[in-house]
């Protein structure tokens, strides 16, 4: 019996030493906040804020945060933990996911493995980072709320109230994370490890209540992974890829956009002409232009663009944004005029 007693005593001592120890409050935000950044970009109109949190999710410089108008321009900076700026760019966004990826030259960056994500259950602690508010424009720290996951769900559920294009699972919380700038920020366990992104402010039409949520990191891995096999991505605007002789163009599929007045204007539909490809796939004026086989096109520009490198006689793939809903259609290229 004290030999079976003893051996008892080793085995547990074993898995004991095979846990990670616990950290201590302190040390677990100490820990995440060099993982957290602050962004900046388009905003001012109509009070509308310029800023938002994203997280490090490789050494070289991608952040994920969430798609939203603020990431509409080309000046994007990103501030570290540390103080430092970085100009970033956008390179890619998955509108469905509501999810995007910038990128800012940088190396050894600490940062969150999206592939170790964990999950939680109902009643699990959290800590949710954020710069809410714009609090934070330098080195001070991204502000931290902690709370416990109410329950989890999918959106759907709430498709009459919530209206978003995200249909997928989703942490609720009872931390207040709805707040201007908090979009984009870290949802983390108490050891610090990732469990999600904080969704965007997001309110039922119904009742008025506001929905505290997180999209979790295993949502994001899919997208990240087709991100950097080259899905979503705008083309770079010094692509060499050889163009057809006869490429297809915004005219000859019926698409007439918006006046091209700023420096990046998002595409959307001013008009369909009667009895195109696109009257006849069911576009709409006013649709938003997100995708065009495939690659993101966030501008007039970057459409016209795309479209070059689309033989006159081969199918395009385009989807639109119709309010909170995503429309894919494919334009027969031999329905356009020759």
């Amino acid at each position: 019996m004290l030999m079976l007693a003893i051996l008892a005593m080793s085995a547990n001592a074993a898995l004991a030493a095979d846990k990670p120890a616990a950290l201590a409050l302190p040390e677990v935000i100490a820990q995440v906040q060099p993982k957290i950044v602050k962004i900046y970009g388009a905003g001012g109109y109509r009070g509308l804020e310029s800023y938002q949190s994203g997280m490090l999710i490789s050494a070289t410089g991608h952040v994920l945060t969430v798609w939203s108008y603020v990431l509409d321009t080309e000046f994007i900076t990103v501030v570290l933990n540390d103080g430092r700026r970085f100009d970033a760019k956008l390179l890619a966004a998955d509108p469905r996911l509501e999810a995007a990826v910038l990128k800012f030259d940088a190396q050894d960056l600490p940062h969150f493995d999206l592939t170790k994500a964990p999950q939680a259950d109902a009643g699990a602690r959290v800590l949710a980072f954020s710069n809410l508010f714009g609090i934070a424009v330098g080195n001070e720290p991204a502000s931290v709320q902690h709370g416990v996951i109410s329950a989890r769900s999918r959106l759907d559920a709430r498709r009459g109230g919530f209206k978003t294009p995200y249909r997928g699972p989703i942490y609720v919380t009872d931390t207040i994370t709805n707040n201007p700038g908090a979009a984009g920020g870290a949802l983390t366990n108490g050891r610090g490890e990732l469990l999600g992104m904080l969704g965007k402010e997001l309110r039922s039409a119904q009742t008025g209540a506001w929905l505290n949520y997180s999209i979790p990191a295993a949502e994001m891995a899919k997208t990240v992974d087709e991100i950097r096999a080259g899905r979503f991505v705008q083309r770079p605007a010094d692509d060499q890829a050889a163009k057809p002789k006869q490429a297809l163009s915004a005219e000859l599929l019926g698409l007439v956009l918006v006046p091209d007045v700023l420096q990046r204007t998002p595409p959307y539909l001013d008009a369909v002409r009667a009895n195109s490809p696109a009257a006849r796939a069911g576009l709409r004026a006013d649709d938003l232009v997100v995708f065009v086989n495939g690659r993101l096109v966030p501008s007039c520009k970057s459409l016209h663009n795309e479209l070059e490198f689309v033989d006159r006689i081969d199918k395009v793939q385009i989807t639109v944004m119709r309010g909170e809903d995503l429309i894919d259609v494919t334009l027969g290229a031999d329905e356009a005029q020759p």
